[in-house]
Parts: C-alpha cells; sequence; structure tokens
C-alpha cells in the first residue's frame, strides 16, 4: 500500500518565500506542493482544480487580504489552513481573527538564510500541515457545530452558590481557541473560576484572553503570579510560562513557573492538573481538541484524586488526539460534545 501524499497549495506574494516552501514542503515523503499563488485570486483558480489537502495562506497580499480570502473560503469550500505571516505580538490581533475564521494553525515566516533556524522550522510548518490534513474530513460538520455552541443555549445555563466554591480546569491545543470560546459563551457571570492552558506562543495569549473578555459575560484574563480564583472569571495561562494553582489564605491562587518544556509543551496541560490535584474533590477537569496527550495522564491523576473530568468527543474536535489519549487510559468520566459540555459541568457541579 502506497504512502498516501498530502497535497499543499502554498499562497503568497513573495515569490522567495513560495520558493523557499516549495523546498520544504516537496522535500517530505508524504506530502507535495501542487499548486503555487501569488495572490487570492489566483488562488480560487488553482483550489478548484486541484482540490489540495491544506492550503498555506498568507496575510498581506495584493487584490484581497488574507482574512478576506479565509472567510470566503470556510463559507463556500472549508478546506484545512495554516497561517503563515510575520508573526509579532502586534500581529497577534490579526493570526486570533484567522483561527476565529477557521485556520487550524498558524506560523511565523521562515526567515531565508538563517540555515541553524531552517531545520526547526520544517519540522514545525510540517507537523503543522500534518494535523491539518487530519483536521480536513471533519472541518466542515464541526464549524457548522461550533457556530451552533457560540449561539444562546436553548436553557439558560445556572450555578447554585455552593458551585461556585469549586473550579474549573481546561487543557487544550489546536482547534483550542475557538473550542474556548464556544465552551466560554454560554456561561454566566455566575460561574465557577475557571483555569486554562492552550498551546499558543508568548504575547497571542493576552490577545485571545482580551477577545474573549470583550465577547463573553465572565471576566477573563491572561494569569498573573498571584491572581485569586474568584467566581466569574477565567485566567488562560501566559505563553512562556506553566500554571499552576496553589493553596492560599484567600483560597486558591495562580502561580507562574518558567521550568523546562513538559511534554514538549509551555504552557504544559500536564502541569495545571497535577497542580490540581491536593484539591482534586473541589475540580472539574476538561480536555479539549488538540494533537498529541498532554494532559492526559494528569487528567487521569485528577480523577484517581477525586475530580470529575470530562472529554470533548470526536464529532465536535478540530483534531481528536488530547481527548482520545485521555479516554483511552480511562481519564475520562464523561465523553460530551463541545455544545453540551457547558450544561453538563452545571449539572455535575450543582449536585
Amino acid at each position: 500500500m502506497g504512502l498516501i501524499m498530502i497535497e499543499v497549495v502554498i499562497v503568497d506574494d513573495s515569490a522567495l518565500i513560495r520558493n523557499l516552501l516549495r523546498e520544504i514542503i516537496d522535500s517530505q515523503p508524504d506530502m507535495k506542493v501542487t499548486g503555487l499563488a501569488n495572490d487570492p485570486i489566483e488562488a480560487r483558480e488553482i483550489i478548484r482544480q486541484v482540490d489540495p489537502d491544506v492550503i498555506t495562506l498568507d496575510v498581506e497580499m495584493p487584490k484581497m487580504h488574507g482574512l478576506d480570502f479565509l472567510d470566503k473560503l470556510m463559507r463556500l469550500r472549508p478546506t484545512p489552513v495554516v497561517m503563515i505571516s510575520t508573526l509579532t505580538t502586534l500581529g497577534s490581533d490579526t493570526t486570533i481573527r484567522a483561527l476565529e475564521l477557521g485556520a487550524i494553525d498558524f506560523v511565523a515566516k521562515p526567515k531565508v538564510g538563517v540555515v541553524g533556524e531552517l531545520k526547526a522550522y520544517t519540522e514545525e510548518i510540517c507537523g503543522k500541515i500534518r494535523v491539518a490534513a487530519q483536521a480536513g474530513p471533519r472541518l466542515a460538520k464541526v464549524r457548522k457545530q461550533s457556530g451552533r455552541a457560540t449561539a444562546a443555549p436553548k436553557k439558560e445555563i445556572h450555578f447554585k452558590p455552593r458551585a461556585l466554591q469549586k473550579y474549573i480546569a481546561i487543557g487544550s491545543s489546536t482547534g483550542g481557541t475557538e473550542a474556548i470560546k464556544s465552551f466560554l459563551m454560554p456561561l454566566p457571570e455566575t460561574t465557577p473560576p475557571i483555569v486554562i492552558t492552550q498551546h499558543m506562543p508568548p504575547g497571542f495569549t493576552r490577545t485571545f484572553a482580551e477577545r474573549m473578555n470583550d465577547i463573553c459575560r465572565l471576566s477573563v484574563k491572561e494569569a498573573e503570579e498571584g491572581d485569586i480564583l474568584k467566581p466569574g472569571c477565567a485566567y488562560i495561562a501566559p505563553g512562556d510560562r506553566h500554571m499552576k494553582v496553589v493553596r492560599c489564605s484567600r483560597g486558591l491562587k495562580i502561580e507562574l513557573d518558567n521550568g523546562p518544556l513538559v511534554n514538549r509543551h509551555k504552557p504544559s496541560v500536564e502541569v495545571l492538573f497535577d497542580s490540581t490535584l491536593p484539591f482534586a474533590k473541589d475540580f472539574v477537569g476538561v480536555i479539549l481538541t488538540g494533537m498529541g496527550a498532554d494532559g492526559a495522564e494528569g487528567l487521569k491523576r485528577m480523577r484517581e484524586a477525586g475530580a470529575r473530568t470530562l472529554g470533548q468527543d470526536e464529532s465536535s474536535c478540530v483534531v481528536y488526539g488530547m481527548p482520545k489519549a485521555a479516554a483511552k487510559i480511562g481519564a475520562v468520566e464523561f465523553v460530551e460534545s463541545l455544545q453540551n459540555m457547558p450544561a453538563k459541568i452545571a449539572e455535575i457541579m450543582n449536585t
């Protein structure tokens, strides 16, 4: 049986970048470039002809902005997209918007001529293309479900006063920004404190938290050292720090850790989940869409220590990796769709 090839279309107005990306992708045994486009107008015709598995898309381009093209693409022909741009903290608003529109992931443009960095860049971009290709078959369905999940819930979610003395811990990766958005939006201001570790680079977590704060009833912020966990608030781990919860005189507070990568990540879901173990009976642990297994073992330890645990179901995941790994080892008590998860957690915490 032959190797299944991932067919990729590159959309970028720089010939230098197009050629470099083509060399990187064509050097892989399981992927090949089937189209090169200078701008979205040219890309539209190429995509119709070759029907790629994945598209790499620049942001700033002539004739049509990358985000406008992404918006049209996801409405008319949902295809996995990896955004490739000059990513800085200043560009994080654009990146968060791209993920909201349906991009699977993002990566910085390669630094031409920096030979030492090219190998690491090749591994990063090709890894993200492989993940995006896996998400392809479910993309349209997940986007449809996500739209329903962010709409007003059929029944208003309510937490009883005693539930506000408990806590929710969430871990997610690829596809997680939209999953977190769908999770948080239906929740009322009177919701137990929420701590979230989402795999994301430094700078982007602050922008993501600000975006969630603007559109949710909860108060959402990037976690800071010493933050006291309060009802009605959600705390997102900074992109370059592990986040833990620790006991203090006023309840639980945030502790940030600049230690080594755990499961190849910082922040790591495993670190967050393990920090809850001394007070696991007061926690609900949740593992959402993402590649790999970060957090699976930690969630299992949470369950064994008395926490209630939930995993996102396959049909609503962009990438059914982390929840699958957790379910496989018995870490997940309840498997729920993203749409049903907030109500299920309220039911658990109210009883």
